[in-house]
Parts: C-alpha cells; sequence; structure tokens
C-alpha cells in the first residue's frame, strides 16, 4: 500500500508541478534532434520531430489523468444514483431498470463509445461523455445489490415499522450504506477510463492528433517503433501500466480495510 500510495503522489506531484516548472513548449519541433535515444538532457528521449518526450509524456498523463477522474465522477454518481433507486424501490421499477442495464452492457462498451465520440468534434469532453456514458453500468449493479442486502438489516425495518417513508429510508440509510463501495468502484474505474480513452485516441476517435494524450503518443510512435525505435511507445505505456497498478494497489487496501473478514480469511 504505501508503494502504492508513493506511486499515485509522485504521479500527482509530476502532472500538477513539472509543466509550470519546466517553461517549455511541449510542442517546440527541433528536426535536428528528431528520435534521439533517452540521455540527461532527454530523460525520455525524443519523438519522431524532436520534441521532448518526458514533457509530452506528463502532459499527456495530465490529459488522460483528467478524463478518467471526471468520466470516472460522473459515472459514479450517475450509476449511484441508478442502483439506489432501483433497491430501494424494488418492484416493477427494480425489474425495468435493470433489464434496461443488462441490455446496455450486451453492448460492446468500446464499441458504443466509438458511436458516441463519433456524433462530435474531437476534443476531452466527447471522450468524457463517452467513457462516464458506458461505465456507469457496473456500478449501478454494486450499489443495487448493497442496497437489497442493506434492505434486510434490523435498523432499516424498524425505520419502515415507525413510518417512514422510502424517500427518507433511502436518504438515511441506504445510500450512506452503499458509499463505500461506489466510492471503491469510482477508484477503481479511474484507471479503466484512462485506458478507454487511450483506446479511443489511439484508434484517432478520441482527442486531436497535436494534443499531447497518452493514447495519441502511442499512436504516433508506431512508426518509429517499426524502424527500431522503442522509447516513444516504451514510455508513454509504462505511464498507462504504472498508474494502473498503483490504483489497483490503494483500491485492494481500501477494500480489504472495509471487509475485515474477508482479510483474514485470505491470511489462513
Amino acid at each position: 500500500m504505501r508503494v502504492s500510495a508513493a506511486i499515485v503522489l509522485l504521479i500527482a506531484l509530476a502532472v500538477l508541478l513539472v509543466p509550470p516548472l519546466a517553461q517549455l513548449d511541449q510542442q517546440a519541433v527541433d528536426l535536428s534532434a528528431k528520435l534521439l535515444p533517452p540521455s540527461w538532457a532527454h530523460p525520455f528521449g525524443t519523438d519522431d520531430v524532436g520534441r521532448d518526450l518526458l514533457l509530452r509524456c506528463v502532459y499527456g498523463l495530465r490529459v488522460s489523468l483528467l478524463v478518467g477522474l471526471v468520466a470516472a465522477l460522473v459515472a459514479s454518481v450517475l450509476g449511484t444514483a441508478v442502483g439506489a433507486a432501483a433497491g430501494a424501490l424494488g418492484g416493477w421499477t427494480d425489474r425495468l431498470v435493470m433489464r434496461a442495464v443488462d441490455t446496455l452492457s450486451s453492448i460492446p462498451h468500446l464499441l458504443l463509445g466509438i458511436f458516441i465520440v463519433a456524433m462530435f468534434r474531437p476534443g476531452v469532453w466527447p471522450v468524457v461523455v463517452s467513457v462516464a456514458v458506458t461505465h456507469w453500468l457496473s456500478t449501478a449493479r454494486i450499489v443495487r445489490a448493497e442496497v437489497l442486502s442493506l434492505r434486510g438489516r434490523p435498523y432499516v425495518d424498524a425505520a419502515i415499522s415507525g413510518g417512514a417513508s422510502r424517500w427518507r429510508v433511502a436518504v438515511r440509510h441506504l445510500v450512506p450504506g452503499v458509499l463505500p463501495q461506489a466510492g471503491l468502484a469510482a477508484v477503481l474505474m479511474v484507471p479503466h477510463a484512462m485506458w478507454h480513452e487511450s483506446a479511443l485516441s489511439f484508434l484517432g476517435l478520441g482527442l486531436p492528433a497535436h494534443q499531447a494524450s497518452l493514447g495519441n503518443l502511442v499512436q504516433s510512435a508506431r512508426g518509429s517503433l517499426l524502424a527500431g525505435d522503442w522509447w516513444p511507445t516504451l514510455f508513454p505505456g509504462l505511464l498507462l501500466i504504472i498508474p494502473t497498478l498503483a490504483i489497483a494497489g490503494l483500491a485492494g487496501a481500501w477494500r480489504d480495510r472495509q471487509n475485515p473478514r474477508r482479510r483474514s480469511e485470505l491470511s489462513l
């Protein structure tokens, strides 16, 4: 957990501090320095038009993290609202909502995301909308299952017997009980959203080609990789993999803290 937390902190400091402190133009082209291997002057090397790859990767990671965080937040709020409503109301409302969720889940989310971004000009917000709209379904299922579990608790039965309305029971007892699970789902959704954005940008349907994102950097480095220049592909790829593993480590520690019984069972 400490290693994961240190990596996440380092990434946050890099995306917040490097661009203003570097005072360099990440779009500056220097054809005399194109495809230089990693060195002290350029720790990540340079790309095919001589731009510093370290600075480009930091800018790309910042954009990908922004998309991941905003999309995960929107998807988590939407999924929590839908799942809590379905679980709290029950009956035909629950069946209707969950059949709609099952129907949408049957569509590959990358295919649905491509369809959504294709309706807009390339940019950050179409990608955010695409990721959020296609990723709230799992959160809705998790929250609904947790609400159904909480509905059988004695204190919920006591509130209902005391004359509390469904709205009051949901707001005072059910929603607070599912927030830890919804928060965990949101944390795990951040790296997934980053990979989704990278896939869309790699296909040329996400962010504009001139804007640095991890997907755009990998896509633009394909020709260099075929020519034997490995660094323009390696470092953006690592900046996708390392945050994913770090966030997954933090989420695992959070999950074990929420459920001590599961942790003790795993240690046996």
